[in-house]
């Protein structure tokens, strides 16, 4: 398939007025709270248990890294700060990403694309319903739901995974990991992990719901905006780490 410049910003434009769009439709009424909670129960089934899974590895490479880290440097007593800075402010929001965006973005991109394959969007429209007020704005409060959520879940999931490497494989004291925990750390790191699942979940059913409200050519066109969408929201979520972590440290003053 062929791609120009042009093609390029025509897709990001979409993507954007989708995004406005939502924002413009999310004080209409009534609220579809029937599809909201079933979305956000969906998102949830799919991504808590892996989200948990996931959460134990990168949680206990963090511990063994630093662990390692501050025995060479004759800190040890920071062991336990540095995993919880660690894990709080960088791995608990990408791992919630990742799985929003792996696990229920794909879903959402194909729920609308097969919606949209069968005719059943175009439906809609003729009938006077807005499908962004109907299917869109529901999924999308629900993922950013399920993310925040998500995210709380994997910061608890991966400090106890650190502690537990820290203190079994590499002879850790247990009071000093614990007692170091609020050296570094602080309450804005927890609220700016929070900021960043929210935005992370927005990101993804967006995108998702872009991808799939412009699904074409049948089954095959589905399966491609499903790929298309989970690789559009990585890069994007990269992108957004990355200046949301920039723009908190330029706000936030850090702990010496």
């Amino acid at each position: 398939m062929s791609f120009s410049p042009a093609q390029g910003l025509r897709h990001s434009g979409a993507l954007f007025a989708l995004a406005l769009d939502v924002l413009r439709t999310l004080p209409r009424r009534p609220f579809q709270w029937r599809e909201f909670i079933q979305q956000a129960w969906f998102v949830a089934s799919v991504t808590i248990l892996p989200a948990a899974l996931v959460s134990i590895p990168f949680g206990a490479v963090i511990a063994l890294q630093i662990g390692s880290l501050t025995r060479q440097l004759g800190a040890e007593s920071f062991a336990g700060a540095a995993s919880v800075l660690a894990v709080l402010r960088e791995a608990s929001p990408i791992v919630t990403a990742l799985l929003i965006a792996g696990a229920g973005g794909t879903a959402i991109c194909a729920d609308l694309g097969s919606r949209r394959i069968r005719e059943e969007i175009d439906a809609m429209e003729v009938l006077g319903i807005d499908p962004v007020h109907r299917l869109v704005v529901p999924r999308v409060l629900a993922t950013m739901l399920v993310a925040a959520l998500l995210n709380g879940l994997v910061s608890v999931v991966g400090v106890c995974g650190g502690y537990f490497f820290n203190v079994i494989l590499q002879n850790g004291t247990p009071g000093a990991y614990l007692a170091s925990f609020t050296t570094l750390a602080q309450l804005p790191d927890l609220w700016a992990a929070e900021l960043k699942a929210l935005v992370f979940g927005a990101i993804a059913a967006i995108v998702a719901a872009h991808k799939g409200l412009n699904a074409k050519g049948g089954p095959k066109g589905v399966g491609d905006a499903v790929n298309q969408a989970v690789v559009i929201t990585f890069m994007l979520l990269f992108v957004t780490n990355f200046v949301m972590t920039a723009a908190y440290f330029q706000i936030v003053p850090q702990r010496g």
